[in-house]
């Protein structure tokens, strides 16, 4: 099955369904469902801005599923800022990973949920892994 690593607390946002767009400098072809991998980095700065402890996130493991049903192109920040309901993304977001003026994606999420958390190494992208999640 795909998995996808992405930092929290964007993870947990996800998982609370308060994120329903995950934002990526890349486009993909994908749509189906994929695990959710919370990546060993966190973003220090939205874990304050969201209220979350840097300390008490999950990393390095599955720990939800998706289904990606879509995909939209920002081709200006503005575009990209005007859904930030979706993808909460902002303009120190933006600053932050270094794509302001940069073409973004959002990935349309539905049907998520948490699942019991496995442990596993992400990868960049789309990565495969052997693993097996029962509803």
């Amino acid at each position: 099955m795909k998995a996808l690593s992405l930092r929290q607390p964007y993870v947990e946002l996800i998982l609370q369904g308060k994120k329903t767009m995950e934002s990526r400098p890349w486009n993909t072809k994908f749509r189906g469902e994929f695990l959710i991998h919370t990546a060993m980095a966190i973003s220090e700065p939205a874990c304050r801005r969201f209220g979350f402890d840097p300390k008490t996130m999950d990393r390095g493991r599955i720990v939800g599923k998706a289904v990606l049903v879509d995909v939209k192109e920002y081709t200006t920040d503005e575009d990209y800022l005007k859904d930030s309901d979706k993808h909460l993304g902002s303009k120190q977001g933006l600053e932050e990973f270094g794509w302001i003026g940069k073409k973004k994606y959002g990935f349309v999420l539905e049907n998520v949920k948490r699942v019991k958390p496995i442990e596993v190494k992400g990868q960049l992208g789309f990565f495969e892994v052997d693993i097996k999640i029962k509803d």
